[in-house]
């Protein structure tokens, strides 16, 4: 394989992904350059017989399929900075097989409604599968782009579901005999839909990267305050260098909360991790707001929801970067159909609503032609994208640091210890610790966050975790300066989580109980290396990296490994 050749040539400017890699593949990538991209570097590639796709405004990079075998001698340029793999990418969904009300949103809903926000004049970037405006979306969509080559039509099913509860009016499910209200978090946002995910929801890095340039270039004239990416793919390299989270720190400091879907791996034990060290990118990146799924058990009131177990948790691979950075909403969410034709709705019969589900005079052998139920954390981070949205429309002066900050200060954390889910497919029992790896800085709670005009100062990046030799339990670090600096660290990730010095003592307590051992803390083998991913069990083989065919299949991203909890 590659070890041995063009790797070995430069392995500091190449991800460590190109060792498995056969040289005599062609290899799509993206390069990062010390400057601007110039002709010049984009004939290097072609000398060698590859194709230059596109070139990138957030980042100095561009995208190439070249020869394996030439990436050597073309890294060792001085003007390439770093050459990683054009990953594939998808959404952050979990199946689901029933229903609940998305006005159940922890009182976000009617936190909203008491403050008279709506999402009014924000607009909120969707990198997803598009948008199709039905009349629960009428005069949404202000703004389409199509990534994939089509109309910007929603093939899938996934993007037009989380434009609804992101924006979604509920008109559908407003009528004289109508029993709830099926309303986004800000119905009045406008969306800007730039379609990356095809119709088996698979996309790559660089149509990711090329949305969120055109959502930077389209801030100012849509207003764009909001970016929802509810998709992602493992993390394989440091933050630092990965291009897909360099872009999203560039729509953050271009002043756009990100707001990204923490992933759907917590039922992961391949390492003996117990789902720790599971976050996906980009949602590893420090700056943006990562976003774990709560179960809402059907009710009204948030103190019987409890994690959902695929959700997630941290820290980040290569870097430790605590997250997720908090959770929301993501278990059987009702919202928007796309049509009863798109990829999901064919695959997922048993996630259509019932009639008599909103209408009294409706049928429960009646499926809608309205609305449809998924899980997953690209439902919850649709949920924290609507609240950003309400929260700027109420003081449209926060900066996206200050917006995370706030989210995070104010959220609820009046968490159970532990709980139990129960997958009724394989009858195996999953167990959730509340610490903050696992459910961040707490549960979203808009109606706190509207209630207060206090300002943080400083990044709100998110910290990082390190382990004490002496005890073998984890430890935030915070970066200097950094507005966890201005105010006790067990007001914004909550007490129960944290020990004396901000030790995260939950944890041990959950790998004590689990019959594991510090190892699973103290080695590289669950933190800090690829271990956790690298087995055909949990993301196949090399071979689906290196070979496109194995990108169109939606079976590359086993969404179906996990289904919506009951």
């Amino acid at each position: 394989m590659f070890a041995g050749g063009a790797f070995a040539q430069s392995p500091g400017k190449m991800s460590a992904e190109f060792a498995n890699v056969d040289p005599a593949a062609n290899v799509r990538v993206i390069v990062t350059y010390n400057h601007a991209p110039t002709n010049a570097d984009h004939q290097r590639f072609l000398d060698q017989g590859g194709m230059h796709h596109g070139t990138f405004q957030s980042l100095a990079g561009a995208n190439y399929t070249v020869n394996a075998a030439s990436l050597g001698a073309l890294a060792n340029n001085s003007g390439v900075a770093h050459i990683s793999i054009d990953h594939p990418i998808g959404p952050r969904l979990d199946y689901a097989t029933a229903a609940t009300n998305l006005t159940s949103v922890s009182g976000s809903t009617s936190a909203a409604q008491k403050y008279g926000v709506t999402g009014s004049g924000i607009g909120v970037a969707l990198i997803d599968s598009g948008v199709n405006p039905g009349s629960d979306l009428a005069g949404r969509v202000v703004y389409s782009q199509d990534f994939t080559g089509g109309n910007g039509r929603d093939l899938y099913g996934h993007g037009t579901h989380v434009a609804g509860i992101i924006a979604g009016s509920g008109s559908n499910s407003h009528c004289s005999t109508c029993t709830r209200s099926i309303a986004g978090m800000a119905p009045q946002a406008n969306i800007i839909s730039l379609r990356v995910l095809d119709q088996n929801g698979v996309s790559t890095d660089s149509n990711v990267i090329a949305a969120i340039d055109t959502a930077i270039a389209l801030k100012d004239q849509y207003n764009i305050r909001v970016m929802n990416i509810s998709l992602g793919r493992p993390v394989t390299e440091s933050y630092t260098v990965d291009p897909l989270c360099q872009a999203v720190e560039a729509a953050w400091k271009a002043g756009i909360v990100v707001v990204v879907a923490a992933g759907n791996d917590g039922r992961v034990n391949v390492a003996n991790n117990f789902g720790y060290g599971t976050i996906n990118a980009p949602g590893n990146d420090p700056y943006v707001i990562t976003v774990g799924a709560m179960k809402t058990m059907g009710t009204y009131t948030r103190t019987d929801d409890v994690m959902a177990s695929y959700s997630s948790k941290g820290p980040s691979l290569f870097d430790y970067v605590a997250k997720p950075d908090l959770v929301a909403p993501g278990n059987m969410i009702v919202s928007t159909l796309a049509s009863s034709t798109a990829t999901l709705a064919l695959e997922l019969p048993g996630n259509f609503v019932t009639t008599n589900y909103y209408n009294s005079r409706g049928s429960g052998s009646i499926k809608s032609s309205a609305y449809f139920s998924l899980s997953g954390t690209s439902m919850a981070a649709g949920v924290v994208s609507g609240a950003v949205a309400d929260l700027l429309q109420a003081q449209r002066n926060l900066t996206p640091d200050q917006v995370k900050a706030r989210l995070m200060m104010t959220a609820y954390k009046g968490f159970p210890t532990s709980s139990t889910a129960i997958d009724p497919a394989t009858g195996l029992s999953y167990v959730d610790y509340y610490d903050v790896l696992t459910r961040g800085a707490g549960y979203l709670d808009l109606l706190a966050a509207l209630q207060t005009n206090s300002v943080s100062y400083g990044s709100a990046v998110s910290p990082t975790v390190a382990q004490l030799n002496s005890s073998n339990l984890p430890k935030l670090q915070f970066a200097q300066g950094s507005a966890w600096a201005q105010t006790s660290q067990t007001n914004v990730w909550g007490s129960t989580a944290l020990g004396t010095g901000n030790v995260i003592i939950s944890p041990s307590t959950a790998l004590s109980s689990a019959g594991a051992t510090s190892a699973a803390w103290g080695t590289s083998a669950a933190w800090g290396t690829s271990a956790a991913w690298g087995t055909s069990a949990a993301w196949g083989t090399s071979a689906a990296w290196g070979n496109s065919s194995a990108w169109g299949t939606s079976a590359v991203w086993g969404t179906s490994v996990a289904v919506g909890e009951q």
